[in-house]
């Protein structure tokens, strides 16, 4: 026998809500008359709007000022990080070199409009409009770098600039603790994209993407963020420790130019002064796993107390730890992440990198578990003596069995666009 829709509703107990809704201004309104000693209760009409749901964190106002684009070195590097980033992987597929040569131009146009914000160029109402109109009529500034960088396989034979790659851009090495995914691995060129929102730096990438389309298409791509301070000082990783706290002092020019600059007279081509080797790791983090270790065991494997961010033994976050006066590790096991990442030893001094890294949360695995973690950047002079020295002394440590590395890639961070005659990569294609 069929049921009616009014005997469904009474048999899966959807029909007393139905109904009593269906009453409210009758019967209802009746009860409430009488509840409230006959005062008048208004007809209720459902069409009539409720309030707006509006941003409590400030308007476009309160976004962050223009950063300077033009400049001997990219921005991006330097520049303090910003709350939002989105990483892209390209590969190229302009068909000539003079097609490569006009992409960058079209990129570098891009990215000087977008960093600068302002009113898009109206093209006409016949015409598509020249932005997505996401951000709104106006494109604020927000804090937006856009910072290029080109990797290997962009010096193959396509475009004859095999004689000019940088001496130490090589395809991202494997280590044993790696589990690369190559659909995550490697490009042409890497876009990294911070601003101080995430639909600024979606934006960004929407609007070169359609700008260069045709010439480079998307290999992988993933969102990141930094948390602000909780409570006070760096921002915390997804392992619930503070991160980025011991970096060198780039923004010292003597230092810069021994660790973090492509600089005369080091064996690279000329055209590749001012540009730094850029390491994007995109390392996971078995959060589920993490989260069923103990405290004290988790501050051992690190180094650092995880409430302050501390080195063990000390007071501060930015206290540099003593290792000469604990030689066996009784106070910051010879294990733990800091110890061997920066031994603070003289022998070590010339492999620190600078590192800036983003988290990110990319939903669920295809086992069901939580896909979270780090998108890792480090730029430095020389990947073999700097990154991949430090790599090494990392192999074994005991926090493999909480983070993989699965994708990323080794890239170069082009110098910087000079002046609004010039653009990216216009040294690179001049010295072939």
């Amino acid at each position: 026998m069929s049921l009616d829709r009014r005997q469904f509703l009474r048999r899966s107990g959807l029909g007393a809500a139905s109904v009593s809704a269906g009453l409210l201004g009758t019967a209802g309104a009746a009860d409430a008359r009488a509840a409230g000693q006959g005062a008048h209760v208004p007809e209720v009409t459902l069409q009539s709007d409720g309030p707006e749901l509006l941003n409590q964190l400030g308007g476009p106002a309160a976004r962050l000022a223009a950063v300077p684009f033009h400049g001997l070195h990219q921005a991006g590097i330097l520049t303090g990080p910003l709350p939002a980033a989105c990483f892209a992987a390209f590969d190229v597929v302009a068909e000539r070199r003079a097609d490569l040569h006009e992409m960058l131009r079209a990129l570098t146009d891009a990215a000087r409009l977008l960093t600068a914000g302002g009113v898009p160029p109206a093209l006409g109402t016949g015409a598509p409009p020249s932005d997505s109109g996401t951000l709104g009529p106006v494109i604020p500034a927000d804090g937006l770098t856009v910072t290029v960088a080109v990797g290997h396989s962009l010096f193959d034979d396509r475009y004859g600039l095999t004689a000019q790659r940088p001496r130490h851009l090589t395809p991202m090495r494997s280590f044993p603790n790696d589990d690369l995914d190559l659909a995550q691995t490697g490009g042409d060129l890497l876009l990294q994209i911070c601003a101080g929102s995430p639909d600024t730096a979606i934006h960004a990438l929407r609007y070169i993407a359609k700008h260069t389309r045709g010439a480079m298409q998307i290999r992988w791509r993933l969102d990141g963020f930094i948390a602000p301070p909780r409570p006070a000082g760096a921002p915390r990783n997804h392992l619930g420790f503070k991160d980025g706290i011991a970096n060198p002092d780039v923004q010292d020019p003597r230092i810069a130019d021994r660790l973090l600059w492509l600089v005369d007279g080091i064996g690279e081509p000329g055209w590749a002064t001012g540009g730094t080797y850029h390491v994007c790791r995109i390392i996971k983090t078995l959060v589920e796993f993490w989260d069923r270790v103990s405290l004290i065991e988790q501050q051992r494997m690190i180094g650092r107390y995880r409430d302050t961010g501390a080195p063990i033994g000390t007071d501060s976050e930015t206290a540099i730890p003593d290792y000469r006066t604990d030689p066996h590790g009784r106070r910051i096991p010879l294990s733990a992440h800091i110890r061997l990442a920066n031994p603070r030893a003289a022998s070590t001094e010339e492999s620190r990198i600078y590192r800036r890294g983003y988290n990110y949360d990319a939903g669920i695995d295809l086992n069901g578990n939580l896909n979270m973690g780090l998108i890792f950047n480090s730029f430095q002079q020389n990947i073999r003596r700097q990154f991949e020295a430090t790599q090494l002394r990392l192999v074994g440590e005991p926090m493999v069995d909480y983070v993989t590395p699965v994708g990323g890639g080794y890239f170069f961070a082009l110098p910087g666009v000079r002046d609004r005659s010039d653009w990216y990569g216009r040294g690179l294609l001049a010295a072939t």
